[in-house]
């Protein structure tokens, strides 16, 4: 039994599941099965349990409506206007995440009534302010890329530059130059060409992978503070 002084804030969690099918860039969402909303799309998310942290509230909410689990999560930011809920004042913690769309087999569950991958420039009306929170996700997730190595996660152990320049240009929203791209990504030594060729359309294109030893030592190489 819990009880309170002074009137306070409820908690939520929401979680903002970027996917990558080759092509494009999607947002999983779900279908609100109750109200506020009941019949609009939203992020997948909701109240945080009594005995739960966030992280373990946004993992339970995204598994029970959305099937989908065992991926990383990590915090975006906190949305907290006093508004933002018409139920309550409600503040939020949002989640980020950038998966293999491709890996998971989503389906609706507790109080959503359907799991679904929408292409970032097809999205519905959304509620709560979950556009808001999407845009701020966007913005963190291609800073991101050109930071920590996300595009990996989502290539096979072996892989073209073109095929790792792809995943880059659909994040970033922008066409790379091919050649420019090729010449910053082998600079960075944590790239290394494996001698193999796949052909792909009638042309061989050389096989590179990702060392993960060789990325760390050029990330410390280039810390200002060591």
């Amino acid at each position: 039994m819990y009880t309170y002084e002074y009137p306070h804030p409820a908690v939520t969690t929401d979680c903002v599941v970027f996917g990558f099918d080759g092509k494009s860039l999607s947002i999983l969402l779900i279908q609100r099965g109750i109200d506020p909303f009941r019949g609009s799309w939203a992020l997948p998310g909701g109240f945080v349990g009594m005995e739960e942290t966030v992280e373990a509230g946004a993992y339970r909410e995204l598994r029970e409506e959305t099937g989908v689990e065992n991926i990383y999560i990590e915090q975006l930011q906190s949305f907290s206007a006093v508004n933002r809920d018409p139920r309550e004042r409600v503040i939020t913690m949002a989640f980020i995440a950038f998966v293999r769309q491709n890996d998971y087999q989503v389906i609706g569950g507790t109080d959503a009534s359907k799991a679904q991958w929408f292409k970032l420039d097809e999205l519905p009306t959304l509620a709560f302010d979950h556009q808001e929170i999407i845009s701020v996700a966007l913005q963190k997730l291609r800073w991101k890329i050109t930071l920590e190595p996300l595009a990996f996660r989502l290539l096979n152990e072996t892989f073209t530059m073109g095929q790792l320049q792809n995943i880059y240009e659909v994040v970033l929203g922008q066409p790379l130059d091919r050649r420019n791209f090729h010449k910053k990504m082998t600079k960075t030594g944590y790239i290394m060409p494996t001698g193999e060729k796949l052909r792909l359309n009638g042309r061989p294109g050389e096989l590179y992978t990702f060392d993960e030893e060789k990325y760390h030592e050029y990330i410390n190489s280039h810390l200002f503070f060591k």
